[in-house]
């Protein structure tokens, strides 16, 4: 298992240490939207742990309703921008590298305040009330300049590249899903259509940030809620969408599943992962279940999880495969910052746990 998985991963935009990516996980843990010196150390714990590459939890970019979360992170304004430039420091002080996830919640912004709606490409109603207002083009072209300010912060503080948030049902993703987006515009119907959203912030993102900045774009066809949603039915589709996002300058896929080892569609055993890298030719973070042999559900709010070999050494056998590039480890990081030190040292016995204990703390 070490021997590939601690091997560097080197692209002309980006080099690694390792293939082990920290993935992004919201922590709720700033108050007042301004990261805290206590999540630069946690931050800073995992790449002392040995994480070749931290992708931090989603941080929203500047706009009315784009926060989903109770002290989730901001990416805008001094008094953040200073915390995560200090962040950046310390994590590449420990050894690691590290790249902002910007984010726009889309509907989830009505956790935090229905008093006003939330935008989507659609209107929706509950109960009488409008909780999502559908946006017209003024709207679109606003959140696409906010992603672009946020990408501009993220190099001028010395972040390493940047990720796009287009998974989970937020608002990039409420775009590319036809459940979700049922416009009659430029913006709806087919999935050239539906990714013309994504496309147009990558494109934007790249002419502000130039060629040499890594972009990494997360995609994902499940939601929070619904685990079986599909944004493509095909490999076709997937490869319509993949080479959309490359051509508006995507660098590298961030394949969010909730068994990096399941198979994407019938008839082939291949994952998402795979898939999307087989199809691109790009380099692809897999992710899902790492460490933990368990599927994403709700029930990590109260279980404990043992740490088992299982599919630990399955990504051996798909690094090897060159099913995937780097992967992406969530929950078992929570429970133990040293996770990735404890795999190159042989001591999975002396893994801690993943737990819902984990979810309340910065350990």
């Amino acid at each position: 298992m070490k021997k590939i998985l601690f091997e560097p991963f080197q692209t002309d935009k980006l080099t690694l240490k390792n293939k082990i990516v920290m993935a992004p996980m919201t922590r709720s843990a700033s108050p007042n939207n301004i990261p805290t010196n206590e999540l630069t150390q946690y931050y800073k714990r995992r790449a002392e742990g040995k994480v070749g590459l931290i992708i931090t939890e989603c941080t929203f970019i500047e706009h009315p309703v784009a926060n989903g979360f109770i002290d989730a992170p901001a990416f805008f304004g001094k008094q953040a921008l200073e915390s995560w430039k200090y962040m950046v420091k310390e994590v590449h002080n420990a050894g690691a590298k590290i790249i902002p996830q910007i984010w726009h919640a889309g509907i989830a912004h009505n956790n935090i305040d229905t008093s006003v709606p939330s935008i989507g490409p659609v209107d929706i109603f509950k109960n009488g009330k409008q909780i999502v207002k559908a946006m017209d083009q003024k709207d679109i072209d606003t959140i696409i300049e906010k992603f672009t300010n946020a990408a501009i912060n993220a190099k001028n503080l010395g972040f390493d590249g940047v990720e796009i948030h287009g998974a989970h049902g937020y608002i990039i993703d409420q775009f590319l899903w036809d459940k979700s987006n049922t416009r009659d515009d430029k913006y709806g119907g087919s999935i050239e259509n539906r990714a013309r959203f994504a496309c147009e912030i990558v494109h934007s993102i790249r002419e502000a940030v130039g060629n040499d900045f890594p972009i990494l774009f997360r995609f994902s066809q499940w939601k929070l809620e619904d685990y079986n949603a599909k944004i493509v039915n095909t490999p076709k589709e997937l490869e319509t969408l993949l080479f959309l996002l490359i051509e508006a300058g995507v660098d590298i896929f961030d394949v969010s599943t909730r068994k990096f080892w399941d198979s994407a569609f019938k008839g082939s055993s291949l994952s998402l992962a795979g898939w999307t890298k087989k199809l691109s030719q790009k380099p692809v973070i897999a992710v899902g279940g790492v460490g933990l042999d368990t599927e994403f559900t709700l029930d990590i709010f109260s279980k404990t999880f043992e740490d088992t070999p299982k599919s630990t050494k399955l990504v051996e056998e798909k690094l090897q495969d060159q099913e995937f590039d780097l992967i992406a480890v969530g929950r078992a990081l929570l429970g133990d910052p040293n996770w990735a030190k404890k795999i190159q040292e042989d001591q999975l016995n002396h893994i801690i746990p993943f737990s819902s204990e984990s979810l309340n703390s910065l350990t």
